[in-house]
C-alpha cells in the first residue's frame, strides 16, 4: 500500500513538473530570442555580448539563444523544447512570432515609420540637436556630481550596478554624460516599463487634438456595445478592476501576454471585472496595452505613423524605436528602444510642461494630470503610467526617495532604467543599465546629484 501511494505521489509530481514546464519554457525561450533580437538588430550589439551579460542568468542560463542575420531573427529554445522565434523588420523593431505564422507575420503591410536622424542635428545644440557644449555651467559642483557618477558606475562583489548609460540634464545643458564599455550616445537601450509613460503622452497629444476624452468610457472596439464603463482615465492610473496578475517569477498573464500572445491588448481587455472600476489601483502592464489598442482604433490608419509623427520626430527622439506585437499593435507596456539622449528629451517634455520650444506636444495640464497621485493608491506613488515621489497619505516620509525633492517623477522601467524628472531643480537624470532590485539605490543616486547644484540643499 505504502508503495502503491508513494508511486502515486511521485507520478502526480513528475506531471506536475511537466506541466509546469509546458507552460515556463515558451516564456524563457521567448524572453531569450525577443531580447536577442532587439538588442542586436535595434541596440547594434552583438551576440556573444549579449548573450553572456543579459541572457546569462538563471534560468535564462539554461536556454540555448542564436541570431540568423541571414533571416534577420533570433532563436530561443530551453534543451531543445520549446522554440520560439523573433523577426526584425526595419523601422520596426522586433517582433516575437506568436500565434500565427511566421509567414503571416512577414507579409503584414505596416508602415516602416522610423527614419534616419537628419545629418544636421549634429551642429544644432543639444536638446534641438547633439551637439553637446561640455564647459561648465555655473551653479554646479562638479566634483561631487562626478563622484556620484563615479559610484553609479562602480560594481562592487556585493552590488552589481551596472549602469550603462548616464545623462544629466540641468537647466537645458549636458552636465554629466557617461557610458559603459560598449554603448555610447547612440546606442539604443530598452526601457522596459519606461514605454508606458510614452503611451500615456501619446494619450495626452490625442486629448490635446481633442480626439479622446479620458473620462468616458474607452473607445476600445471590442469592448463596443459590452456596456462596460472602464474609461480611459481608470486606464492610464491602472485603476480599471481587471483581473491581472503582474508576475515575472514564472508562467502568468503578465509573461502569457508579452510571450505567448498576438494581440496583447485584446488580451488584457478579455480578462474579467475583479473589482469595480476605480475601486483599487493595481499596477499592470495588461492595462498599458489595453491603451495602446485603444489609440490604435482611435487612429485606424495614422496609427502606426503617429507616435513618430507627433512625438518622436518633434522633440528629437530620432533613434526611439517602438515595436509592435504579432497583431501590429504597439506593445505599450514594455518595447522602446532609444538612445539615453532620446529618453533626456522625453523627461524634458514634461520639465517644459509640454512645450518644445515653442510648439504645444502635450497641453500644460497633462503634466500634471501624471504627476498628481492616484486617488485610490494608499502608498501615493503612482500619477498616470508615471512613478511620483509624494509620499503615503499618513507619512509623507515614506515614500520611494525620502532624500529627494516630493515633486519628482518619473519613467521607471525593469532592471533600473529610469527618466527622473525634478521641476523643482530643473533638471532630467536619465539613467540606463542592467541592475536587480535593490542593487542600485536610486534615493542616494538622485540625492547626490541634486545636493551637487546650487539649489540642491
Amino acid at each position: 500500500m505504502i508503495k502503491k501511494l508513494s508511486i502515486s505521489i511521485l507520478a502526480i509530481c513528475i506531471l506536475a513538473t511537466v506541466a509546469y514546464l509546458w507552460l515556463a519554457l515558451p516564456i524563457l525561450s521567448g524572453y531569450g530570442a525577443k531580447d536577442l533580437c532587439s538588442c542586436a538588430y535595434v541596440g547594434k550589439r552583438s551576440e556573444k555580448e549579449i548573450i553572456k551579460s543579459d541572457l546569462s542568468n538563471f534560468p535564462l542560463s539554461l536556454g540555448s539563444f542564436h541570431l540568423d542575420l541571414k533571416d534577420s531573427s533570433a532563436t530561443g529554445s530551453v534543451f531543445g523544447l520549446a522554440s520560439k522565434k523573433a523577426i526584425y523588420r526595419k523601422g520596426l523593431g522586433c517582433t516575437l512570432i506568436s500565434e500565427i505564422s511566421e509567414n503571416t507575420l512577414r507579409n503584414q503591410k505596416l508602415r516602416s515609420p522610423a527614419i534616419q536622424a537628419p545629418d544636421s542635428l549634429q551642429r544644432i545644440p543639444f536638446p534641438q540637436g547633439d551637439l553637446v557644449d561640455y564647459s561648465k555651467v555655473n551653479g554646479v559642483d562638479y566634483k561631487r556630481l562626478n563622484r556620484a557618477i563615479d559610484w553609479a558606475f562602480t560594481n562592487t562583489q556585493d552590488t552589481l550596478k551596472n549602469s550603462r548609460g548616464i545623462i544629466v540634464v540641468y537647466k537645458d545643458s549636458i552636465i554629466a554624460e557617461r557610458y559603459a564599455d560598449g554603448f555610447d550616445q547612440n546606442t539604443p537601450q530598452i526601457g522596459w516599463s519606461m514605454t508606458k509613460s510614452i503611451t500615456s503622452t501619446l494619450i495626452g497629444i490625442l486629448e490635446k487634438q481633442n480626439k479622446i476624452d479620458i473620462y468616458q468610457p474607452a473607445p476600445l472596439s471590442i469592448w463596443q456595445n459590452q456596456g462596460t464603463n472602464i474609461t480611459t482615465d481608470m486606464l492610464l492610473r491602472m485603476s480599471a478592476g481587471l483581473d491581472w496578475n503582474e508576475d515575472y517569477s514564472g508562467p502568468s498573464k503578465a509573461t502569457n501576454m508579452l510571450f505567448k500572445t498576438a494581440n496583447m491588448g485584446n488580451f488584457a481587455a478579455k480578462q474579467a471585472q475583479q473589482h469595480q472600476p476605480d475601486a483599487q489601483w493595481y499596477y499592470s502592464s495588461g492595462t498599458t496595452n489595453i491603451i495602446s489598442q485603444l489609440t490604435k482604433d482611435v487612429l485606424g490608419p495614422a496609427y502606426h505613423d503617429f507616435p513618430y509623427q507627433e512625438l518622436f520626430y518633434k522633440i528629437g527622439m530620432y533613434h526611439t524605436v517602438l515595436e509592435p506585437d504579432a497583431s501590429g499593435t504597439y506593445v505599450g507596456s514594455s518595447y522602446a528602444f532609444g538612445t539615453p539622449r532620446d529618453w533626456a528629451r522625453f523627461g524634458l517634455l514634461y520639465l517644459k510642461d509640454g512645450n518644445w520650444f515653442g510648439e504645444q506636444i502635450i497641453s500644460e495640464r497633462w503634466t500634471s494630470y501624471v504627476s498628481t497621485p492616484t486617488p485610490n493608491d494608499s502608498t501615493q506613488n503612482y500619477g498616470a503610467q508615471f512613478w511620483l515621489n509624494a509620499g503615503a497619505l499618513h507619512d509623507r516620509n515614506n515614500r520611494p526617495y525620502p532624500n529627494a525633492p516630493t515633486d519628482i517623477y518619473s519613467a521607471n522601467g525593469y532592471d533600473g532604467q529610469r527618466v527622473f524628472i525634478v521641476p523643482s531643480h530643473q533638471l532630467v537624470v536619465v539613467r540606463m543599465g542592467l541592475s536587480k532590485r535593490k542593487q542600485f539605490d536610486f534615493d542616494k543616486f538622485i540625492s547626490e546629484i541634486i545636493n551637487s547644484l546650487e539649489n540642491g540643499q
